[in-house]
């Protein structure tokens, strides 16, 4: 038994429809957290091809009932943008799940995490700091745990594809010619999904996830242009104005000030701790990302 968390999200749906196909042969069923079922795609609700607990993976009550019976568990601490600190926001949120692995037995836990570990400036990179103790705090319930250690997402460049199409800006906060990884969520639950079905692991460790190749805010704008066919620049913005822009969206203090924390970790280092390698690498490009996802996007 294999339970998802957040199987609405950007990487729990993806590998919900990878184990979806996958599980039965390899002698798997699935469960699934979910606040709101009529979320979930319309072939998981009308077949029944996965049990459904309804509720939030921060309940003690919910997480008792999807874990009893399961061995393997994906985790993904949704964000939280009223938390009151970032350590409610990730510790707090999965104290109950962690006495919930110890009670039903839970062998193995995948999570989602950040790179970041073992750098200068790890201490203070505000979110994905959060998040590293999070991982410190599941590894402690002694299940076999794996944290996705994960660079930012290609997948938020999605968030910009209105400017990107009315006005050809893409707009973020890193240093226009800092060269850094990338990854496309797909891959992250693929990975995920070959953990969870391979349950040979055992212990606590990272599995990062850096894409095919570093790049660079510029080198990103050069590929959208050449996809698209249309001119796009990249635009610098200050960790200011965009912490006052999370802010006017409803984020509270502490989401902000680690958000602005770990935007500026990144400028100093925070994904370059890990080297490239092929077991580290994975296969989707930019520009294949770009052909396949922002360019529908941005047509449509």
């Amino acid at each position: 038994m294999i339970v998802i968390t957040t199987p609405t999200g950007d990487i729990g749906s993806r590998l919900l429809r990878m184990l979806l196909d996958s599980a039965p042969t390899h002698g798997e069923e699935l469960r699934v957290i979910v606040r709101d079922p009529a979320r979930l795609p319309g072939p998981v609700r009308e077949r029944g091809r996965v049990e459904v607990v309804t509720g939030s993976h921060g309940d003690a009550d919910v997480v008792g009932r999807a874990f009893a019976g399961a061995d393997a568990v994906f985790w993904l601490v949704p964000p939280a943008f009223r938390a009151p600190s970032l350590d409610a926001a990730y510790t707090g949120f999965t104290r109950a799940a962690a006495r919930a692995f110890a009670d039903h037995g839970v062998g193995h836990v995948v999570g989602v995490s950040a790179l970041g570990r073992g750098t200068p400036v790890a201490d203070r990179a505000g979110l994905v700091t959060a998040s590293l103790a999070m991982d410190d705090f599941i590894a402690g319930t002694g299940v076999a745990y794996r944290a996705l250690a994960n660079p930012g997402f290609m997948d938020n460049v999605l968030r910009g594809a209105a400017a990107i199409h009315d006005e050809g800006v893409y707009a973020d906060t890193a240093d226009a010619d800092r060269k850094a990884p990338t990854a496309a969520t797909r891959d992250i639950a693929a990975a995920a999904a070959a953990l969870l079905l391979d349950r040979s692991w055992t212990g606590t460790g990272e599995v990062p996830v850096l894409g095919p190749e570093d790049l660079s805010p510029n080198d990103m704008a050069r590929i959208m242009s050449e996809v698209l066919g249309r001119p796009v620049r990249y635009v610098r913005r200050s960790l200011e104005d965009a912490g006052a822009t999370l802010a006017a969206h409803g984020a509270g203090e502490a989401f902000v000030q680690g958000w602005v924390d770990m935007m500026r970790a990144k400028d100093e280092g925070l994904d370059a701790g890990v080297p490239r390698t092929p077991e580290t690498s994975s296969p989707t490009s930019f520009r294949e990302w770009c052909e396949q996802v922002l360019a529908p996007a941005v047509r449509g």
